[in-house]
Parts: structure tokens; C-alpha cells; sequence
């Protein structure tokens, strides 16, 4: 994947290049799917920056809860030690569609945030991030929100998070803008 940003917003990042696993150039691949193993539907894989020519996958395997790979070209430790911590991308049109009221942590980034009872725009989606308990929508506030406050909403569908509309790219909440 090259670094032109027109381009490289049709991929999306999937996985790492994690350490080095025996002698013959297998690594151990760190999945960002959930689950995990959702990362062995894919075979068109692109890696950061496009810096090995012809990437493609050899193989993935699984062991116990931990899945390596190894790459066509790279035979020994030395030579894929070099990669560690590279990401691995797909299109985004090898992603299979989102069901209804569902959306891809990508398509949430930028959506409006709307509280459902009171009809206030909380602002918008900065980022998503997991910390520990469950995934928090990251937002900030825009010139159309009620006020100037930074929020971080639970992503828990039918309690915090009411519906999603992709094509209005909305989220209606359940959310006291006093939080």
C-alpha cells in the first residue's frame, strides 16, 4: 500500500507482522478481527507501505490462541525480523456487508452523534477506542452540537446506542448530554 492517501483510504488494516516464530521466516500475526479468526477469510493482503514487492501470504496458521503466518520470498528469521510491527491491510471491498443497524469501526469515525430522547447533536465520531470494559465512541463536539464538551459513549447496542444509520451517516443515542 503506497502512501497516497486516496488510495490508501480503500484499505483497511487488519493485522501486524508480530515477532519472528522458528528459523524458516514464519511470524506470529497479531489479528485486529473480531473474532480473531475472522482474519483467515481474507487472501488478498497488502502490507504497510508497500515495502516488500509481490507480498502476498504464504499461509496462516492457528496454535492454541495464536495464529502465525509466513510470507512468499521470506525464508529465514533474519529477513522477516525487518517487518516486525508492519501492518497488513485488505480492501475494504473484501469486508463482508454490514447487517442492518450495523456498521464497521471505519464508517463510524465522522459520523453525527444525536441523542434520541432530546434530539441534541453531541458531535461527532473522533475515534473508537477499547478500554477494558467495552468499546467507547470517542466524540468532539462540532459548531451544530449543544455544547462544547468532549464525550465518551459505551458502544452497547440497545442500551447506550439506539440505532445506526450508515447512509444518513448518524447514531442515535441514549445519552444525557450532561455526562
Amino acid at each position: 500500500m503506497k502512501a497516497n492517501k486516496s488510495e490508501s483510504s480503500n484499505y483497511i488494516c487488519i493485522a501486524s507482522v508480530g515477532k519472528p516464530r522458528g528459523l524458516i521466516g514464519e511470524f506470529f500475526i497479531n489479528s485486529f478481527c473480531t473474532p480473531k479468526e475472522n482474519l483467515l477469510n481474507y487472501n488478498s493482503f497488502y502490507i504497510q507501505d508497500n515495502l516488500i514487492k509481490d507480498f502476498k501470504i504464504e499461509y496462516i496458521k492457528k496454535i492454541n490462541s495464536k495464529m502465525y503466518a509466513k510470507i512468499f520470498g521470506i525464508d529465514d528469521i533474519d529477513s522477516i525480523k525487518k517487518y516486525t510491527n508492519l501492518n497488513i491491510f485488505i480492501n475494504k471491498d473484501s469486508l463482508p456487508e454490514a447487517e442492518e443497524n450495523e456498521a464497521y469501526w471505519y464508517e463510524l469515525i465522522g459520523m453525527k452523534v444525536i441523542d434520541v430522547k432530546s434530539k441534541d447533536i453531541l458531535g461527532i465520531v473522533e475515534n473508537l477506542n477499547n478500554y477494558g470494559a467495552n468499546d467507547c465512541l470517542e466524540l468532539i463536539p462540532t459548531q451544530e452540537s449543544i455544547d462544547d464538551q468532549n464525550r465518551l459513549i459505551p458502544f452497547v447496542i440497545d442500551k447506550f446506542i439506539s440505532s445506526i444509520n450508515r447512509e444518513e451517516s448518524t447514531i442515535f443515542v441514549n445519552w444525557d448530554k450532561s455526562f
